[in-house]
């Protein structure tokens, strides 16, 4: 279920201001969509606590974030940034994830600072007053939106997403055999309470016009400038029924667990879709296009693909393997078992072995099936729980099996 959260009072952090002065925060929007037309008020009041509740608590034990020295000589020398996340392409650009105990230890929701980030180039310094976003294309109304026209125009919705990279756990892949992308471990994946306004009310309003006049497809374009492709601005599409799909909750966001974006994470505005990968979720939206064709982005087809395994990127270029549509990745399954952990020794004496273990695993959009671990010549897991919210395909889920050591030594399999 989806649904608007109130407006809150915002304060200054790091000299970053937590929601742009120079507009009030956004009152509650009416619940539009056909799909929540049932729920009661009751109901929506307990999920907002939640999510209230979630945020709160996943901000605990949180350092604040520091300009920090690794960032010194780059363009980012100004973004404020963890200090504990891991970086996976030496000092520019930023792409890193969190410690996956310290991802783990927050719970459902992750703190802003501890979010992974995937950059392509240096982040673009971005200014809320003078930001706008260019709808153009098939519609019959091109318009240039401003981000004050964008929150009071038009309603607004917040629920959790789970955020994933399309390259997480390629580590692993990378140890089998080397590919063109870099080595992201388990952490490539986060949850945060997004805040947006639908998409598909924006193209109504822009007048999108039918399939059959070609509007076959909704592009998304960036604001940085990158090296792909001899030069381009990061891009994407999906196709129009998506885009149009009140089921798929697809949002143009500006507010991240209660606080405006920052800046590594698309400030002040970027797209989130529910179910996709992040490849697909530009940052720093400037331009929505309408058309008939797919986007041409470099990144659009260069990125986020999956070949097969005779295939290198030699052939793809030789081939066009990359224009091959079965190849595209949207969506990912993954999941990784985080205790015990890489190299963790677990001691067997009397004590432990009359006591029950915790293993947890970390899934991303499904749902962990008990079959999948459960031991064969023993028996059944001991108790086997999940997250208390749930998270429906929009969102991670952390499951954790209690068993005991001692079924494990005879004989049992994990």
């Amino acid at each position: 279920m989806a649904a608007s959260v109130e407006s809150r009072r915002f304060t200054t952090v790091n000299g970053v201001v937590r929601f742009p002065p120079m507009i009030k925060p956004p009152l509650p929007s009416p619940n539009l969509d056909d799909s929540d037309s049932s729920s009661s008020d009751d109901e929506e009041n307990d999920y907002v606590s939640t999510l209230r509740a979630l945020v709160h608590k996943s901000n605990a034990e949180l350092e604040p974030s520091i300009l920090d020295a690794r960032d010194d000589g780059t363009s980012d020398s100004w973004v404020y940034r963890n200090a504990s996340m891991v970086r996976l392409t030496g000092k520019h650009p930023f792409n890193a994830e969190a410690p996956l105990p310290r991802l783990m230890h927050h719970g459902f929701i992750t703190p802003v600072p501890l979010h992974y980030v995937r950059n392509h180039g240096p982040v673009p310094k971005s200014h809320w007053e003078d930001w706008t976003i260019e709808i153009t294309g098939l519609v019959n109304k091109p318009v240039r939106l401003t981000m004050e026209g964008l929150v009071r125009e038009f309603p607004s919705r917040e629920f959790p997403v789970t955020l994933v990279c399309a390259g997480n756990r390629r580590r692993e892949q990378n140890m089998v055999r080397q590919s063109i992308g870099f080595n992201w471990g388990s952490a490539g994946v986060s949850t945060s309470v997004w805040r947006g306004v639908p998409l598909r009310h924006v193209l109504r309003r822009c007048g999108i016009m039918s399939r059959g006049k070609g509007a076959l497809h909704v592009w998304f374009e960036g604001e940085e400038d990158l090296p792909g492709g001899g030069g381009s601005k990061y891009g994407t599409s999906i196709k129009r029924e998506v885009a149009m799909d009140p089921s798929r909750d697809i949002i143009l966001a500006y507010m991240q667990n209660g606080e405006v974006l920052k800046p590594d994470h698309g400030y002040p505005w970027r797209v989130i879709m529910p179910g996709f990968i992040g490849g697909r979720m530009v940052k720093w939206l400037r331009k929505i296009v309408v058309s008939s064709k797919e986007c041409d982005s470099h990144y659009h087809y260069k990125d986020n693909r999956v070949l097969p395994s005779h295939v290198d990127a030699e052939l793809a270029n030789e081939e066009g393997w990359w224009y091959k549509p079965e190849y595209i990745i949207n969506e990912l399954n993954n999941s990784v078992i985080t205790t015990p952990c890489h190299e963790e020794i677990l001691p067997i004496n009397s004590w432990t072995t009359q006591r029950p273990y915790t293993f947890e695993r970390l899934c991303i959009l499904r749902r962990w099936k008990e079959s999948d671990t459960c031991c064969d010549n023993i028996g059944q897991w001991i108790n086997l729980a999940g997250v208390r919210v749930e998270p429906s395909r929009k969102a991670k889920q952390i499951w954790k099996v209690l068993v005991l050591v001692l079924l494990v030594i005879g004989g049992g399999g994990a």
